[in-house]
């Protein structure tokens, strides 16, 4: 009866932890993060992220929505340039079995290795000073991605650049 009321937990925990984004962050560090006020897109760096147009307009979306909720406003002459890349990978995971199970003829030791293959996508925001034309933060987030359902994709990418926002500016509260 325990295994049934400790089982939702493990499973909760296994998606959790199949869910997380490797996040890094640089920036500079003589740089003042509070006179940025406003913020706009660099198209023509975006135009160039070889990724589809709907995956863009997600990520561009997610980030907007980030900057507005930490009190940016979209500008025509901003403060800072937000450009984006987007690269996938291709990741194959091989393991080797050694466990004891019970199947209805056999008890006993299994040996064998599963092989699991899954798509990594890495996302860098990049944010620029357009006054002086210098990137001054620079945040990398990393994961699996889900490309099988738009709901699912949308979902992730927002939780991709969730995790990665959540560091800028750099020492916010």
């Amino acid at each position: 009866m325990k295994l049934f009321k400790i089982l939702p937990l493990i499973l909760l925990m296994l998606v959790v932890s199949c869910s997380t984004v490797k996040v890094a962050t640089d920036y500079d560090t003589k740089v003042d993060f509070t006179q940025y006020k406003t913020f706009a897109f660099y198209k023509k760096g975006i135009d160039k992220v070889d990724i589809s147009d709907l995956d863009k307009r997600r990520i561009l979306r997610a980030i907007e929505s980030e900057m507005l909720a930490k009190g940016m406003t979209k500008s025509e002459n901003p403060d800072v340039i937000v450009n984006i890349f987007a690269k996938s990978t291709k990741r194959v995971k091989v393991y080797d079995d050694y466990n004891y199970f019970w199947r209805p003829w056999y008890y006993g030791p299994n040996f064998g290795t599963r092989i699991s293959q899954y798509n990594e996508g890495t996302l860098f925001i990049d944010m620029i000073d357009n006054n002086k034309k210098e990137l001054v933060w620079q945040g990398i987030g990393s994961g699996a991605l889900v490309m099988n359902n738009p709901a699912k994709k949308d979902a992730r990418i927002k939780e991709f650049v969730g995790e990665i926002m959540a560091k800028y500016p750099p020492f916010s509260k």
